[in-house]
């Protein structure tokens, strides 16, 4: 599953600047400025997160986007499985960046690709505030893995 190279240095950079709690909410450590405090305009904290930790694979990793002439991206399935294995060890990466914060959280990180894009996103984990559905096998126009970490008990 993993990228045969390692993900991409725009990826690692990501990993290298790290993530922090900031009170309720986890986020990338130089993220989340220019947002509104959470929960801002979203119905719960897991949204606001999910919106400010959110980037599109295609923008970091080397995959082929065709425009059509109506102007809609498009993107192969052997790259949307790029995007998967890019979006999944990334994913592998930020659970080690919670696991080595001094207050140890549960988080979910989302990977999905589909024919116009490939999304990452984090979260912390919260009772009644899931943004995935539950069976990952209901999505039909997407491809979605999704990644947890908890804290050890």
């Amino acid at each position: 599953m993993m990228p045969p190279d390692g993900i991409t240095p725009a990826l690692q950079s990501m990993i290298a600047n790290g993530i922090e709690l900031r009170g309720e909410v986890v986020v990338w450590t130089d993220g989340a400025q220019w947002a509104q405090p959470p929960p801002g305009n979203f119905p719960d904290m897991t949204g606001w997160e999910c919106f400010v930790n959110s980037f599109h694979l295609e923008d970091l990793v080397p995959v082929d986007v065709v425009v059509s002439d109506d102007g809609q991206p498009w993107i192969s399935d052997s790259d949307q499985l790029v995007l998967l294995r890019h979006g999944v060890a990334f994913a592998l990466e930020v659970c080690r960046l919670v696991a080595a914060l001094d207050q140890p959280i549960a988080v979910r990180c989302v990977v999905a690709t589909n024919r116009t894009n490939g999304t990452f996103r984090f979260h912390r984990t919260r009772a009644g505030q899931g943004w995935v559905l539950p069976d990952l096998n209901s999505y039909q126009l997407e491809k979605v893995v999704v990644v947890d970490v908890e804290p050890p008990s």
